[in-house]
């Protein structure tokens, strides 16, 4: 027989991960109907092979940062794992990015999209940053559509979870997928303790993005475009050392 939770001290329950109104969950009948259509996917399967949930309310660049760079095949450090090389949340900051942002600093405020794609440069990524307030839902649409249909291509959004109705403040999280007749994205939601990943419609998450950051005199949040070292020419590759 079982140990029952009141026996073991151990207090046990169901998650609670309800998407809010708008919002379609990617693992319920519906979300799984638009993967199965969905014409840009060619992210969806790298990233959910490399997903890692973020260890804590501020983490959700690193923790993109990491899933974005296995998903590449990017060299990595060595992690915790027996000394297998492999990008997590806690080492992809290090040596290589602490001019660039602190452990300390993202423990206290997280990060904002240009620490991000400062950070993916380091290892050698293409990043191009747009804002929402210099870009436009059709531009949005049209350049993560084409990313999306791409191997080896990644888009990462910034946006006000208020917006979408969810609870907290500016998110981040990479992009799984594409379906153009809901014209919905697939956000592939590191934050899997109290958000599934959920598909919502394409001007919605637009209007997250542009909707103002309070600490930031106006800027907009936006959207990261990536694409690995074998889809780059040589000159572009950045000339970091290697992980160790």
């Amino acid at each position: 027989m079982g140990i029952g939770r009141e026996e073991s001290g151990v207090d046990l329950a169901v998650p609670v991960r309800q998407v809010a109104a708008g919002l379609v969950e990617l693992t319920g009948p519906e979300g799984e109907l638009l993967l199965s259509g969905s014409e840009a996917r060619a992210a969806f399967l790298p990233l959910t092979a490399n997903f890692e949930t973020q260890k804590n309310q501020t983490y959700c660049g690193p923790t993109s940062i990491a899933m974005i760079l296995n998903a590449l095949q990017v060299p990595a450090p060595i992690a915790t794992y027996d000394s297998h090389r492999i990008f997590t949340q806690e080492n992809v900051l290090n040596a290589l990015t602490d001019s660039i942002i602190s452990e300390r600093s993202v423990a206290r405020r997280g990060m904002s999209l240009n620490k991000v794609a400062e950070v993916l440069r380091v290892y050698g990524v293409s990043v191009d940053t747009h804002y929402a307030d210099a870009s436009s839902v059709d531009e949005f649409r049209s350049l993560a559509v084409d990313s999306l249909s791409k191997p080896g291509r990644h888009v990462i959004v910034n946006f006000s979870r208020s917006a979408l109705g969810q609870e907290g403040v500016g998110h981040i999280s990479p992009l799984g997928a594409y379906d153009a007749d809901s014209d919905r994205f697939l956000i592939l939601d590191v934050a899997r303790y109290k958000e599934p990943a959920f598909w919502v419609m394409t001007q919605k998450l637009f209007d997250a993005m542009a909707e103002p950051k309070k600490s930031s005199k106006g800027q907009t949040r936006g959207y990261l475009l990536i694409r690995g070292p074998s889809d780059l020419d040589p000159d572009d590759v950045s000339t970091a050392a290697p992980p160790k």
